[in-house]
């Protein structure tokens, strides 16, 4: 696979970067990047975390895709949510732009190339489109989506990476992990508008398909698959520092599920074990702070690979897989309720 021309070799190397060794179920372990211990570290501008309710989250259908969809890179912006790519219900890879808006669906327009598994942010009221993959190959295109529906080049990720996540903190967005097609990755890289790319963070063990979120100036981390394997901890990363450290594990190892911050806590949904058909219903809310896990309700049904989006007063969650195979077309709100 061949890299981009404007990756520096530190760059490349900390992306690539493979851990040794695995955690372990005892008190909590921290890593620090490198990068991050300079001067230069990225730095969050968002505000200090709300304290936690412990409210229950309670889904309605609010509207229906175009088409079904697993896998969409998603982002909000404004009242609206952007849904990006994905798999069909054939699992080949779609090229379009979909604008959610309250009860309405609808293709604003398409992507240079049909991709799945890519991440997607907000920044400063712009929306991006990171890497994604297609029939064994994967992008490091960095692309910016306009109100239109068009696309520009913003830049490019340090190798073309699928599987991978992301969320926004102040004027960057965090990518995720992922997969190069040939190595899983357990970098943190950091996207700032103007300014690129560069590897903040370090994770403990390479990961994908992660449920991941920005609660209060720190970046959580839940699941995801190492190797062929689903894991049960939950990171946290502070891009201040630039350290990763576990704070708690799952009630039971899980991936593919959606991640999305609303109320000061950081919210898992659905998702699966290591088996195709171990689909889940259920609705984790995560303590940032503390790491105290509690149950939040559960999904209209157990879904694997949706995805969710973070709003001021709501999560928007769409698409996804059952047990059965079946992916669907439904789009959730999620409000906060007793």
């Amino acid at each position: 696979m061949s890299l981009p021309r404007t990756a520096t070799p530190a760059l490349i190397a900390a992306a690539l970067t493979l851990s040794l060794s695995a955690c372990g179920a005892g008190s909590a372990t921290s890593t620090t990047a490198s990068s991050a211990r300079r001067t230069g570290a990225a730095t969050s501008t968002a505000p200090a975390s709300q304290s936690p309710t412990s409210a229950t989250l309670h889904a309605s259908s609010s509207a229906r895709m175009p088409a079904p969809v697993q896998l969409p890179a998603v982002t909000a912006r404004g009242a609206s949510v952007l849904a990006m790519g994905g798999l069909d219900a054939g699992d080949a890879s779609v090229s379009s732009i979909v604008r959610v808006a309250g009860s309405r669906a609808g293709v604003i327009g398409q992507l240079p190339r049909a991709l799945h598994d890519a991440a997607a942010a907000t920044i400063a009221g712009a929306s991006y489109f990171f890497g994604g993959g297609d029939a064994g190959a994967t992008s490091a295109a960095i692309l910016r989506i306009h109100p239109s529906g068009a696309t520009s080049s913003a830049g490019s990720l340090p190798v073309g990476a699928s599987d991978v996540t992301a969320a926004t903190i102040g004027p960057s967005a965090y990518i995720v992990g992922g997969y190069t097609g040939t190595v899983p990755l357990r970098s943190i890289l950091s996207f700032t508008p103007g300014r690129g790319v560069r590897a903040v963070g370090e994770m403990p063990r390479p990961l994908r398909y992660a449920a991941v979120a920005a609660v209060g100036g720190v970046v959580l981390i839940a699941g995801g698959t190492s190797g062929v394997t689903a894991r049960r901890e939950v990171l946290r990363f502070d891009p201040r520092s630039g350290r990763v450290q576990r704070i708690a594990l799952l009630p039971s190892a899980l991936t593919h599920a959606a991640g999305a911050a609303l109320g000061g806590r950081f919210y898992v949904l659905g998702g699966r074990g290591d088996g195709l058909d171990t689909q889940r219903s259920a609705i984790l809310a995560i303590d940032p702070s503390s790491g105290r896990i509690t149950h939040a309700g559960h999904l209209p049904s157990a879904l694997s690979d949706m995805s969710a989006a973070s709003l001021a007063d709501r999560i928007v969650a769409l698409g996804g897989r059952d047990a059965a195979g079946q992916v669907h077309d439904e789009v959730w709100t999620l409000r906060a309720g007793r």
